[in-house]
């Protein structure tokens, strides 16, 4: 993994941990919620708070995510909201804790000032024993709170300035005014100041998790679906109608059209589309051709073009099947009849503009494993476990590839790729340049006119 974190491709955009105060505020937000303590005066961490290298020290990197349910979280600035998460068991989490510092933003800043913010992510699950308990996860719910406890002395000092002002007698009340200054001493001037935390439940319903050999579950949609990255026969009786797994490509296909989840990548003939097909060939030669030992070093795109001649035998279908199409778009040659149970149907779609498309689009980065940038980009688990296994020819191939076509412009190549989201900014997605629509190719986000 060595070539990927020196050129940012893991690990990014994590927030480095290095003043003596944060790094005392960090570890006692940590002994806070798990009794543990660093040693490290210097590491990262992600936007919960999660830092690998004290999961290395620890010897335990699910020390905020005990049995991946039920997340802990230190917050130390707001500037982690730009940040990943990493060791994530469930797609939703890092979505909702985005959004709970977003709408807590002042109060957090406020907070963060003085002291580090501890919480949790809490649903009415513990730990998953059975894939069952996966739909009793309807609402997540925040629970937080500085170590010094600053929420929870402004809520009870707020309830006893309220019985102040009803009692009669409270003017004589000695123990009660007493109470309220020793309150005041430690949360400030709530009257002046107050600091309240606002949006703290939220829903999840829709959502992918890591249990289970992976889940996509699709509850809250028309046709809702559970689909299996392993054998679905291993999950047993669920509390939904239909349970496919990744040998289902049919039932799939037919699924993400009836909820209008997605879309053709490919509405018209044109270069854009050509060069997005392209590409995705690209991807499949160098895929075949690192399986054949050969050295992927400084490849030409008529590098590729020749590589594909000589080794057109031993190319997988999918690329006979975008070939077939790129034909359509660029020479205006038959349309090709690419049903779902062809090995390239899934590469030619992504995900429509629903809330949904993230999790879309990860799933269809798991069904087309070959186009390395999309399993990158959507999908990083399933990308970083296939990396692993890689000729190192490959590996300098694409991670030589990621730092040079999308390092140097991720929310362009994302906009142009996908069309729809945001990047990790939150900003909207801009237009991208012709040149980079040139590079790396729009997936139907931007016609020509």
């Amino acid at each position: 993994m060595k070539r990927l974190i020196e050129r940012g491709l893991m690990f990014g955009n994590l927030v480095h941990v290095a003043t003596p105060a944060l790094v005392e505020r960090y570890d006692r937000a940590l002994v806070h919620l798990t009794g543990k303590h660093t040693a490290l005066t210097d590491f990262h961490i992600d936007i919960s708070g999660y830092s690998p290298e004290i999961g290395d020290e620890l010897g335990d990197h699910l020390y905020l995510n005990q049995h991946g349910v039920n997340r802990q979280f230190i917050l130390l600035t707001i500037e982690q909201k730009r940040a990943p998460l990493l060791n994530a068991t469930f797609s939703t989490s890092h979505d909702i804790l985005r959004r709970f510092i977003d709408a807590n933003e002042a109060a957090l800043f406020a907070l963060t000032a003085v002291d580090a913010v501890a919480g949790e992510l809490l649903n009415s699950v513990i730990q998953i024993r059975e894939p069952q308990q996966l739909f009793d996860i309807r609402t997540i719910r925040i629970e937080a709170d500085t170590t010094a406890g600053t929420l929870r002395h402004a809520n009870e000092l707020t309830r006893l300035i309220d019985r102040f002002r009803e009692e009669e007698d409270a003017w004589f009340d000695d123990v009660l005014i007493a109470d309220m200054i020793t309150l005041a001493e430690k949360s400030g001037d709530i009257t002046r100041n107050p600091v309240k935390l606002r949006e703290t439940e939220f829903e999840q319903r829709n959502f992918w998790t890591s249990h289970f050999g992976g889940l996509y579950v699709f509850q809250s949609v028309e046709h809702p679906a559970v689909i299996a990255a392993t054998d679905k026969a291993a999950l047993g009786e669920l509390p939904i109608k239909y349970v496919f797994d990744f040998q289902d490509r049919n039932r799939i296909a037919k699924f993400l059209a009836y909820n209008d989840l997605v879309e053709p990548i490919i509405k018209a003939p044109g270069l854009d589309t050509a060069a997005i097909l392209r590409q995705k060939m690209d991807f499949i030669v160098i895929d075949a051709a690192s399986e054949g030992g050969m050295d992927l070093t400084g490849l030409s795109r008529a590098d590729l073009r020749r590589l594909a001649r000589q080794h057109h035998g031993r190319l997988p279908p999918e690329y006979d099947g975008l070939a077939a199409l790129l034909n359509w778009a660029e020479n205006g040659g038959p349309w090709p009849r690419i049903a779902s149970d062809h090995p390239a149907y899934f590469y030619t779609l992504r995900a429509a503009n629903t809330p949904d498309r993230d999790l879309v689009n990860r799933m269809l980065a798991e069904l087309t494993p070959l186009d390395i940038r999309q399993l990158f980009i959507c999908n990083k688990p399933i990308f970083y476990l296939r990396y692993k296994s890689w000729s190192d020819t490959k590996k300098n191939y694409v991670a030589d590839f990621l730092s040079r076509e999308y390092q140097v412009d991720k929310a362009g190549a994302r906009a142009a790729l996908f069309g729809h989201e945001a990047d990790m900014t939150g900003e909207p997605p801009r237009d991208p340049a012709d040149d980079l629509i040139r590079k790396v190719g729009p997936w139907g986000a931007v016609r020509r006119v």
